[in-house]
């Protein structure tokens, strides 16, 4: 009999503007997994825990150390379902799920579409790892800033007539539309080093009541992107005259379509992606990670266009039994994301789900009820959960869940 339930030994990795060592969630999930050998070092920045079966950094049945990917292949149509495979073609996790702890700006950048992911992959597999494209969701664990699509057109004309910007609007800006726009961030990201840091030190220098009030963050955070970024990246412009500056709290979450701009700035959220790890990077990064302009531009999409727009809403699950749980749906068909959180001694019953899931628990204690076994539920704690089974949440203390699932 195939096990359906399978707890996983999942890895974190290692960039620079991840949270130092146990002040990263991510580490800290990764160090709870029973018999674990990764260890956390105080000295060191620790950015994502990956959880799922891409191949940069697989996670593992804790049991057996096998490689999840081989176990499903094994029992794909019990533990995928063949309406899960017909639909994508494969048997891999259409979706990855990680924990992310952001000390800094991460790169300004998109993930291309898929016609672009299919040649970028053709022809540089090194550095575009997969064929797929990469929209995705950030649910925020605790406060979270980020920096996603474009502020509305109305918002940003009116920063372009300071006299130190004129320079990149082009001389056939009006009406000023989304074109002008795409000239406008071309320009700044071709631009010299020379001419971004003379642009940030005259923006540092500007009053606050210079712009309005939705954008007079704009001089203090200069300064504050200065201390992450050197004064000549083209990342600190692009993201504080063009795009959304949204502050998040616990539970609020976006929404990130292929070809949408964007940059986490801090927090620790859970981010789930379709299957695929590429990516292009303009700015908050060294010039030489930094992928051309012109493809960059190429691709470039306008949505979202508003910070409201960028908003991933979340609604009460119609198979959870006791209205514990809610769930993300973004306008995508690798994944939904299922939040439940139980206060003490509290339970939640969910339906069978129609393929695949991956579970992590974020706080607290308890356990579940699932395919005849009763599994443990700590901080930390990763679960592969195969298509139709039904589970029974049960809480010791406040217990929060997220599971994210395909049918």
């Amino acid at each position: 009999m195939v096990e359906k339930v399978l707890q996983l030994k999942c890895g974190c990795n290692q960039y620079s503007w991840g949270r130092q060592g146990s002040g990263s969630a991510a580490a800290r999930l990764c160090s709870k997994t029973p018999g674990t050998d990764f260890k956390i070092e105080e000295d060191k920045p620790y950015a994502e825990l990956w959880m799922g079966t891409y191949p940069e950094l697989p996670s593992r049945v804790l049991s057996t150390g096998e490689d999840l990917q081989d176990v499903l292949d094994r029992h794909s149509d019990e533990l995928i379902g063949q309406n899960v495979i017909k639909k994508f073609g494969h048997t891999m996790l259409p979706f990855l799920p990680k924990v992310l702890s952001i000390a800094k700006a991460l790169p300004l950048q998109l993930h291309p579409n898929k016609e672009l992911a299919s040649k970028l992959h053709e022809e540089d597999p090194s550095n575009f790892t997969d064929p797929n494209h990469k929209p995705e969701i950030a649910l925020a664990l605790t406060p979270f800033e980020a920096f996603v699509g474009f502020k509305p057109l109305a918002q940003i004309e009116p920063i372009f007539e300071l006299e130190s910007l004129k320079q990149f609007v082009p001389s056939d800006s009006s009406p000023f539309t989304d074109a002008t726009l795409k000239k406008i961030v071309h320009t700044i990201l071709s631009a010299d080093g020379s001419t971004i840091a003379d642009v940030q030190s005259a923006l540092k220098s500007t009053p606050a009541n210079s712009f309005k009030e939705t954008d007079s963050y704009i001089p203090a955070m200069v300064a504050r992107l200065q201390n992450q970024y050197d004064e000549t990246d083209p990342g600190t412009l692009v993201a504080l005259l063009t795009m959304n500056y949204m502050r998040l709290s616990a539970g609020e979450a976006l929404y990130i379509p292929a070809d949408g701009i964007h940059a986490y700035l801090s927090g620790d959220i859970i981010e789930c992606m379709a299957r695929s790890n590429n990516v292009l990077n303009t700015g908050f990064c060294p010039a030489s990670d930094r992928n051309n302009v012109d493809t960059f531009i190429s691709v470039l999409t306008f949505k979202p266009h508003n910070a409201q727009e960028a908003l991933l809403g979340s609604t009460p699950f119609e198979k959870a039994k006791n209205g514990k749980a809610r769930i993300y749906k973004p306008p995508l068909s690798e994944f939904n994301m299922l939040s439940i959180t139980l206060g003490e001694n509290e339970t939640e019953e969910v339906q069978a789900l129609g393929g695949p899931g991956i579970l992590v628990v974020t706080d607290g204690k308890g356990e579940f009820e699932a395919d005849g076994k009763t599994h443990d539920l700590e901080e930390g704690f990763v679960y592969f959960i195969g298509q139709g089974v039904e589970t029974k949440f049960s809480s010791k203390e406040k217990l929060k869940t997220f599971l994210a699932f395909v049918e």
